[in-house]
């Protein structure tokens, strides 16, 4: 890597600092209008032309490309819509930004107060999807902080187009383009991971052997947005037909979603609703996979190896195993899934709690199909990724995941010396 990519690299990010300072401490009304202005362009029928016109250029260079990253890749109207009305909600949504937490006395005239702030400068590094592009700087714009976008090189075009929509939408607002900058080439983000600070959070999203690579080469934090091997476990007192109907909802509506189930179990007793379930899945046009028990029972299904039961398939496939009980759904989901999003079926309310309670992921449902998992959907307005770690954010992030706090003291002249034992007494009096 050359010096000037390393010096080019980070004058951007001194510029994303001083922008996002400006950022953070604009009227929170110019964040709100910065992102009704890119909701608008993102329904203008004259700019969302350009931008599908630059998605069909992308499309038109994914020969070799596999078919999930293909899907994640096109644009379509539907999309669009869906990206404005997260604008639209994140606008609407009260300032975040010096929400006091907590205040309080800790003498007369010496109160503490700990209030929400931004993180800062962010790095996120994405393949294939560049409907990320606008939810990513969406949340920035909300939680007033700066934001280095890298996409991948098949979404070229895509992300150059919706990249000057929200410069257009900043501009209008009065607030700094540099808010947002978009990196071109691989090199770029080599050398932003190298960089030792000026970058507060890094969020890596994709394959799992491209967030550990990210992982292995930043200096700075990694929040990872990685595989989803998520399952639906139907439990014996799981109805047949709201079973299918879940299943069916996790797996086809968006196969390429890392939010779709990939593995569905069962136990002794919910043959009903497997038999519904497997029947949906099929007519779908869904290839299922299955271990020695459910293939005696579907023998038509092709037989499931060991490496389905971690696989993320990213299409129209679905492994399915027999497990003796809840203990084996939640032995199973422990060894393979990847803390993602989990669901069980089940009329038993004891049991569904018990699933709930005992799960280790970031979103485990109760009768709700696993697609749910999505910031948009849990009205954050969007999502940088969903955190799969327990560290900083979980789940789908959004605003409140790019945030943190100060302590702020206000005193009159108090000095620290003066309490302890045999001296003053703090008053830690919750204001």
């Amino acid at each position: 890597m050359s010096d000037g990519v390393v010096r080019a690299v980070s004058e951007r990010v001194q510029r994303a600092i001083e922008a996002g300072g400006r950022l953070a401490r604009a009227p929170a009304d110019s964040r709100s209008r910065a992102l009704k202005a890119l909701a608008a362009a993102l329904v203008d029928p004259g700019v969302r032309a350009q931008v599908l016109e630059a998605n069909a250029c992308d499309l038109a260079g994914t020969s070799g490309l596999a078919t999930p990253l293909v899907k994640r890749l096109k644009l379509d109207a539907a999309k669009l819509e869906t990206l404005a009305d997260g604008a639209r909600q994140l606008a609407s949504r009260a300032d975040p930004l010096g929400t006091v937490l907590a205040q309080r006395a800790l003498d007369e005239g010496l109160v503490l107060e700990q209030i929400r702030c931004p993180l800062g400068v962010l790095a996120v590094v994405f393949e294939s999807r560049p409907d990320a592009l606008v939810q990513i700087a969406s949340l920035a714009l909300r939680s007033g902080n700066a934001v280095l976008l890298k996409g991948g090189r098949e979404a070229r075009e895509s992300n150059r187009a919706l990249a000057e929509l929200v410069h257009v939408a900043l501009e209008r607002a009065g607030l700094p383009p540099d808010a947002v900058q978009l990196l071109d080439d691989r090199s770029e983000v080599e050398a932003l991971l190298g960089l030792e600070r000026g970058v507060d959070l890094v969020v890596a999203r994709g394959g799992k052997e491209f967030v550990e690579h990210v992982r292995a080469r930043s200096r700075m934090p990694v929040l990872a947005h990685a595989e989803g091997v998520c399952h639906v476990f139907l439990h014996r007192s799981a109805d047949p037909a709201k079973a299918a109907r879940i299943v069916v909802d996790s797996k086809i509506t968006y196969p390429a979603a890392c939010n779709a189930v990939e593995t569905l179990l069962w136990e002794p007793g919910a043959e009903s609703a497997l038999d519904g379930s497997v029947a949906a899945l099929r007519s779908a046009g869904v290839e299922l996979r299955g271990d020695a028990a459910t293939r005696a029972r579907h023998p038509e299904m092709k037989a499931a190896s060991e490496s389905d039961w971690d696989a993320e398939y990213g299409g129209l496939i679905l492994s399915v195993a027999r497990v003796p009980d809840l203990d084996g759904a939640l032995a199973h989901i422990a060894r393979y899934g990847s803390q993602h999003t989990e669901a069980i079926v089940a009329e038993d309310a004891s049991a569904a709690e018990r699933f709930l309670a005992e799960v280790d992921a970031a979103c485990v449902f109760h009768d709700a199909s696993t697609r749910f998992a999505d910031g948009y959907r849990f009205g954050l307005g969007g999502e940088v990724g969903i955190g799969t770690g327990k560290l900083h954010a979980r789940g789908p992030v959004g605003v409140e995941g790019l945030l943190t706090f100060r302590w702020i003291l206000r005193g009159s002249g108090q000095v620290s010396a003066d309490y302890g034992p045999g001296k003053k007494r703090f008053r830690h009096e919750e204001l």
